[in-house]
């Protein structure tokens, strides 16, 4: 059952997080952006309500799985190191414990998130790299009349399955796991403290005399536990976005290391927490979300079954 709540959890999340997370992307990718209500306004006024919901119907068909998959390996880890360590499943991990499987929930879901983050990413971005790419002013004085402007072309990508296919076909099976080494360094350390603070917080937050947290402890847990995390995750989430977003038009980075040495020389170390505001302001209604509908189809689960 950790399987399915994960899966409705995490669809309950997307839902709520996903036009911040593109506003996020954004922030990023685009140095001209340096304030959140900037490119909400710009966006809105050159895309309108569309533009923030640019690539969600990939997210939204893949979350379950891959939020099911988190969850679940979070668990089943969970339950073997108890088992090994403790000789039984049911007894309660020590923190280490913890970490350790929400680590491994980290590693895991990279294979599974990496090829909807490329094309996450490359739709959410394609607009204003066709902008930029277009913004370049002609250094030549025309000596001929000007010919009629040609059409403005439209996206290179039509949705997530042809941005899929497009990727696949022009930069191979390599290019679908396109910063999946900085989604590896970012997942990993994230979920560690994603689960572990969520369990600390949870006993905290525990009245005396009951084994669970209420709604309330539940939500404010969740919520926390997500903000720790993105914390966590923000450094190598920017540089993740920049290599994937790289395979649109002329390539500046070669790879993780590249990217971090460029875009901190370039842009100063503040770079790497480009959109932490932003990340911290949506994690903490999108976790609350998943935390306390992941416990209500738990609780809901074990009551049929009984």
């Amino acid at each position: 059952m950790d399987f399915v709540a994960g899966a409705i959890g995490g669809v309950c999340g997307v839902a709520v997080g996903y036009p911040l997370d593109t506003v996020k992307v954004r922030i990023q990718t685009e140095p001209k952006y340096t304030a959140i209500w900037c490119c909400v306004r710009d966006m809105y006024r050159r895309e309108r309500v569309w533009g923030f919901y640019r690539g969600l119907s990939l997210p939204v068909c893949t979350v379950s799985l891959v939020s099911s998959v988190s969850f679940g390996t979070f668990h089943h880890c969970l339950s073997h190191i108890c088992r090994f360590r403790y000789g039984s499943a049911d007894a309660k991990p020590a923190r280490t414990d913890i970490t350790l499987s929400g680590f491994a929930s980290g590693l895991v879901r990279v294979f599974l998130t990496s090829p909807t983050e490329v094309a996450k990413v490359r739709l959410q971005t394609q607009t204003q790299q066709r902008r930029s790419s277009a913004s370049w002013p002609s250094a030549v004085t025309p000596q001929c009349p000007a010919l009629p402007a040609s059409p403005v072309p439209g996206p290179k990508y039509r949705g997530p399955l042809h941005c899929l296919t497009t990727v696949a076909r022009e930069e191979g099976l390599r290019g679908l796991y396109k910063g999946s080494s900085a989604l590896l360094f970012r997942d990993s350390h994230s979920f560690a403290t994603y689960f572990l603070s969520y369990s600390i917080l949870c006993e905290w937050l525990t009245p005396t005399g009951h084994s669970q947290p209420d709604v309330l402890g539940v939500l404010l847990a969740g919520g926390c536990a997500g903000v720790l995390a993105w914390a966590v995750a923000t450094p190598m989430d920017v540089i993740k976005s920049r290599l994937q977003a790289d395979g649109q038009g002329q390539r500046r980075y070669r790879g993780l290391l590249h990217c971090v040495v460029t875009s901190v020389r370039e842009e100063g170390p503040r770079v790497l927490f480009k959109g932490l505001v932003l990340n911290c302001c949506r994690a903490f209604p999108v976790n609350m979300v998943v935390f306390v509908t992941y416990e209500a189809a738990l609780r809901l689960s074990r009551g049929l079954l009984k």
